[in-house]
């Protein structure tokens, strides 16, 4: 979760600073959105898990992480390019406008989507998450929803948002996590298949070996022996 988040939005800030004039979020503004968001997430421990979850015991994959990254990353890239074109083409935004924007949108899409990448089952109806995680995250999103409009606004760099954006943000919210959904059908898929996701390189336990030769000794370790007595006459 937290690799594809980051990733889909350092790709959306560095693909909106080829068009743009001004930073499309400034650094006091991107860390208060990690400050909410890491905060609403601490409640992740509280969850409940899938009974498919606890059949066999999981293993840490740096590949799999790779591979949701490379997948669900650009998915909320899209979304924040489509941001960007409504405050740009529609709202006429300036700088605080369209920051205030992006701010909303990507604290709303990055913490919601936890709701759908906790279960490979369909969230709410098939598997539900824990009371305490979506408390916290329903409050991260009403939070950063009503900074924009809070005597804090001024503060923080953020002016208030037009209801036609809040109104498209609610839409494109709900396109992005069924998005999301189909896009999990599509990688579980794959992956349960065997297809190319789930396919390990041949030189892999070459690899490996390799590797490990690095903290082996050399050769083999030979004990002195012990001096024999002459034999006796």
């Amino acid at each position: 979760m937290g690799t594809s988040s980051n990733f889909g939005n350092m790709f959306s800030a560095a693909g909106a600073s080829l068009f743009l004039s001004f930073l499309p979020m400034l650094p006091t503004q991107i860390l208060l959105n990690n400050l909410l968001y890491d905060a609403s997430e601490m409640a992740i421990p509280t969850d409940n898990v899938d009974e498919e979850q606890l059949q066999r015991p999981a293993h840490w994959d740096t590949a799999f992480i790779r591979r949701f990254m490379m997948f669900f990353g650009p998915i909320s890239s899209i979304f924040d390019f489509a941001t960007f074109g409504i405050m740009i083409w529609v709202f006429n935004a300036h700088a605080p406008l369209f920051r205030s924007g992006w701010f909303v949108e990507s604290l709303a899409t990055q913490s919601l989507i936890i709701f759908a990448i906790r279960t490979r089952r369909v969230p709410f109806f098939r598997s539900r998450p824990s009371t305490p995680l979506t408390v916290a995250t329903l409050t991260c999103v009403t939070i950063g929803v009503l900074l924009p409009f809070s005597p804090l606004a001024h503060v923080l760099g953020f002016v208030a948002l037009p209801a036609g954006f809040l109104a498209a943000l609610a839409v494109m919210i709900v396109i992005y996590l069924v998005l999301v959904e189909l896009g999990k059908l599509r990688f579980y898929r794959v992956r349960l298949h065997g297809a190319p996701l789930a396919r390990r390189r041949p030189e892999r336990e070459h690899w490996i070996h390799h590797r490990a030769t690095r903290w082996s000794i050399p050769g083999r370790l030979h004990r002195p022996t012990r001096p024999t007595r002459a034999a006796q006459p």
